[in-house]
């Protein structure tokens, strides 16, 4: 019998049904008008999927950088149920990385795709392998799973819980302190900084700048790229 996770003040769980997506649920009831901070979750061992509901009072450009809090929380969540020796880092737009391998990462939404734009809601999911099925250990070196990695001791929905208690924390941060301190903290988790890239386009990976948008560059030119371009259901 699966246990019901814990979270904390201000976040609700909502379990939805065997082989239903909790983002496509979660997008599904924010368009009919569920409470902001419900997170939509199953409850399968394999992978952690889950989706958190969110009522932004700021346009899209603004609110579009709770994705990089997601990740935040994701991330220190690994690192406080996972081995120390076990590095957890980020991949722009969209990928987590452990042990330099991609290990799930995230998707979100919105009902406009304006930057200007007032969103009646913004939808963040995430997906974290623990196993990975029908392939052999090794396999594929650029993709892995959290058992893999030795994080054997975790279980899907303790993860959810960590999840949605430093994701809420550093929520707290952004709308009192805004991008400055996710970005500062983003930074240093982010291992394609500086370097040149193909995912999602080729060129030299510079940073980000105030508005959390990538800036690449490619010969003299140098382009900012929104996370709204990789938005879904827009």
């Amino acid at each position: 019998m699966n246990q019901s996770p814990q979270f904390p003040p201000l976040l609700t769980g909502e379990v939805v049904p065997k082989h239903t997506d909790p983002f496509d649920k979660a997008v599904s009831r924010a368009i009919a008008g569920v409470d902001s901070g419900t997170i939509f979750y199953s409850q399968g061992e394999d992978t952690l999927r889950a989706a958190l509901v969110l009522a932004p009072e700021t346009p899209l450009e603004e609110a579009i950088q709770a994705v990089y809090v997601a990740q935040i929380g994701l991330a220190e969540s690994l690192g406080a149920l996972a081995p120390p020796e076990v590095p957890v880092h980020f991949q722009w737009p969209d990928r987590i990385k452990v042990n330099g391998a991609v290990c799930g990462g995230v998707r979100f939404a919105a009902d406009v795709s304006d930057p200007k734009a007032y969103p009646n809601w913004l939808v963040i999911g995430i997906h974290v392998p623990f196993t990975m099925a029908g392939n052999e250990p090794g396999e594929n070196p650029d993709k892995t799973c959290l058992y893999e990695e030795g994080c054997v001791d975790i279980t899907p929905m303790a993860l959810l819980e960590s999840w949605s208690k430093h994701t809420l924390l550093w929520l707290t941060y952004f709308l009192d302190s805004g991008f400055e301190r996710i970005h500062a903290d983003w930074r240093p988790r982010c291992d394609t900084l500086g370097m040149q890239i193909d995912y999602p386009r080729p060129g030299l990976f510079v940073g980000l700048d105030d508005k959390g948008r990538m800036l690449l560059r490619e010969d003299v030119m140098t382009e900012a790229v929104s996370l709204i371009e990789f938005a879904e259901h827009l």
